[in-house]
Formats: structure tokens, sequence, C-alpha cells
């Protein structure tokens, strides 16, 4: 199938009559997806991890990204450095370990030996190389493009690509108020959770987005916070498109958040320090930034597959696709530096409970997407899905301008407008 006929009538974006579709052939075709490896995740920024996951030099943590083996490390110079996890000698991977601290890297099969910093410093039998073989032409490769923000490190497999900061936009003012959360810094919570769902990637990026299937698919977590006395209301709010494809549903937070806003039912004894939390962030940036760290919840999106849920917890969650119908979810929970045990438990407890892989929504989002992926069977009878809800007012938390946002980008990139601009260049 040719790169043109791929393309052809994927979206539907009439916005006189107010209707968005998506072809649901973008979810099962594998030509589609060896296209989005080339278009999209070749061409952007994407999510590694956070350099607090390697405070110590020598620590690192291996991740497959994009479908590449990477080793994210901290040097003995204290550069957070992200590798290709591939011997420049015959390919295997020098680093198996998840995690660890080291300051080589030792290949299993052949021995040749890596510094933290990536340089080849141990070739066995080196004496039966040529004067020709130089080892700093064989050090081990890092990723063309890699950008700490923040303690937030990205890297991009285009060198070309656009400076991270301009690569973010207007989505750069709402991970700054998700980052000022820490008064001297954010850090990950020791754990990684791993898993895995037989769907289509851009799947869960819609219902990372969807603000209107709460009442629906997740009736057992409802029933649960009336139980524990959380009146639930409409929530105002609204969702956004930002631009370059990233999004934002913001609205006011329908329970307790940890960094200031109080909670019933977490006793009266909390009042004070939850408002002592409060004063301060309003002596840091005034009372209207104040406002929008402590009192509304986001679930904020950059694009392509990095969803920050800053709900009651704070949860990094990145997902790539190995198969059309088939991807795999790493998540991760961010917490200011320095925060209580008491107040990092609570936030733990809400992480597991909400969004963590056993908790009340993520095994009913995992079904619900599993059971979409079913019904794209249907294919030949049923072509399209409707992304159209409130395409004709101004947008709501729980309308779907935030989804159409991604795939706007998402269409506009895999007709290789990127490509049309370098070849004219």
């Amino acid at each position: 199938m040719s790169v043109q006929r791929l393309n052809d009538d994927l979206i539907v974006d009439d916005r006189e009559r107010g209707l968005f579709s998506v072809n649901r052939k973008v979810f099962v075709s594998p030509e589609i997806l060896e296209l989005e490896r080339e278009r999209v995740f070749d061409r952007t920024w994407l999510f590694v991890g956070h350099d607090s996951e390697v405070p110590a030099s020598g620590d690192f943590r291996t991740r497959t990204v994009a479908g590449r083996p990477l080793i994210m490390c901290r040097g003995r110079d204290g550069e957070v450095r992200v590798l290709i996890n591939s011997c420049t000698h015959r390919g295997a991977e020098v680093c198996r370990a998840e995690e660890g601290n080291a300051q080589t890297f030792r290949c299993f099969y052949h021995a040749w030996t890596f510094d933290n910093r990536g340089a080849l410093v141990g070739v066995p039998g080196s004496d039966g190389y040529a004067p020709g073989f130089r080892r700093e032409d064989f050090a081990l490769r890092s990723v063309p493009r890699i950008a700490n923000y923040r303690g937030m490190v990205f890297i991009s497999f285009d060198r070309e690509v656009e400076d991270f900061v301009t690569y973010l936009g207007d989505a750069k003012e709402i991970l700054d108020v998700i980052l000022d959360q820490g008064e001297d810094g954010m850090e990950i919570v020791g754990g990684t959770q791993k898993y895995s769902m037989r769907a289509n990637w851009k799947l869960l990026v819609e219902n990372s987005m969807d603000g209107y299937h709460l009442a629906a698919t997740h009736q057992t977590y409802v029933e649960y916070l009336r139980s524990v006395g959380v009146k639930l209301k409409g929530l105002p709010g609204v969702g956004r498109a930002l631009n370059k494809g990233h999004a934002v549903i913001e609205y006011e937070a329908a329970f307790g958040r940890p960094i200031a806003r109080w909670e019933p039912r977490w006793g009266e004894g909390t009042r004070a320090e939850i408002q002592q939390r409060k004063d301060r962030l309003v002596e840091r940036f005034g009372s209207h930034h104040a406002r929008r760290i402590a009192d509304y919840s986001r679930n904020f999106f950059i694009y392509p597959n990095l969803i920050i849920n800053d709900i009651m917890s704070l949860t990094l969650r990145t997902f790539h696709p190995v198969e059309p119908d088939y991807m795999e979810v790493t998540a991760w929970a961010l917490a200011p530096k320095g925060e209580s045990p008491k107040w990092r438990s609570l936030r733990l407890d809400n992480f597991l409970t909400f969004l963590g892989p056993g908790g009340f929504a993520t095994p009913d989002d995992v079904e619900a997407l599993e059971s979409c992926q079913i019904g794209f069977r249907s294919l030949k009878e049923l072509e399209w899905s409707d992304i159209s809800r409130g395409m004709m007012r101004d947008p709501r938390p729980d309308d779907e301008e935030q989804m159409r946002s991604f795939w706007r980008r998402w269409h506009e990139q895999m007709r290789g407008r990127n490509a049309r601009r370098r070849a004219a260049a």
C-alpha cells in the first residue's frame, strides 16, 4: 500500500458542520504503525525519565523508548546522559540490569568495556587490531538530542528537531504550574509500574484526556468516593487544545490534593498544615498562581505519548506501541522533594488506589480500550469513530477538543509535513 493511500481520508475535520471523525484503520494497520515510528516517534521529543532516578555518580536506569534500548545514567562528571544500550562491537546490550550503580558497562559477549560516560575503555586482545582502529570511534552512541527540563529528561532521535522549550510552546506554562509544586524541586518516588494492554496506543491518548467517561466506566470508584464522604458535582473547568498537539483538561479539584487543598476525610488535624502550605505558595507565586497549583487538577498531555495526571496525586505515564493492537505502559509517581512521610504516604495511597495497575481506574480503562480494539474487527462494516463532542461551543472539561488537538498534529505528521519542509530547505 502506498504512503499516499495510507493517508487518504484518515481524518474528517469539518469545522463548519462541527464533525470530527477518525478512520478506525489507524488503530489496526501495521503499515500505519510503521509510518508512525518514522514520522511521529522519530521526529518528536520523548520522555525518558527524571534525573532524580539517577541521583549519584554511576547510577543508571535502562529503558526502552520508541523501540530502542537506552541507558539513562549519571557519569563521573555528574552529567546525566542517555546512551544507546548496544555494544558498538557486535550489538549486544552492554547493560542488562534495569537499575543500579556502575562505573563501567561490560558487554557479556566479548567483554568490551565502556565507562559511564560512554567511552570505550577496555578491549580484550587489543593487540590484534590494526593502527587504524581507534577506540574513540567505538564509544557508546548517545541519543541525537537530549533535554533536561527542570529534572525531566526528554530525548529525540531527530538531530534537526526544534529545541525542547520551543517544542513545548503553550504547554510550557502548564508544565511549570505542575513542577512549581516542589519548592526544592521534584523527584520520582521509588518504584516503577509497568503493564501492557491489547489495544492501540492512540486509544490511551484519548482515554487519558477523556473527561466524561468517569461516571460510566468507573462506577465502583464513584461509589467508593461517596462512601468516604466525597461530594461529587459538576466540575467547573476547561479542556484546551494547546499548540503542537499538546493539550490539557483543567478543572477545580473535586477532592483533596496533598500539595495544599484540604479534604475533610483527612481529619481536622491536617487543616492547619494544609493552610500553611497554601500560604507558602502565595508567598512564592502570588494568589492567582498559588490557586492554580493548589485548587485545580489537570490531565496534561505532552505530544505524542506523555500523560501527567495532576489529580489527588501526581502521576507520569508514558506508553509505546509494540504492535498495532499492543502497547507497553510505564508509570511513576512524582512528588515534591522533602515531603513529609505522612503526606508522601497519602500521595502514594491515592496514586495506587486510583491509577495503579490494580487500582480502581486503570483495570477499568484497560478493559474498555481492549474492548474497543475487539470492536475494531468490524472495520469493514463500521469504519469511523466520532470525536465531535463540543466542537461548536466553548470547550468544557467533558468535551473532546483536547483529543482533537492530538489527532490534528498526528495527521499533520503522518502526511509528512515535516519531511516536506526539510526537503524544501
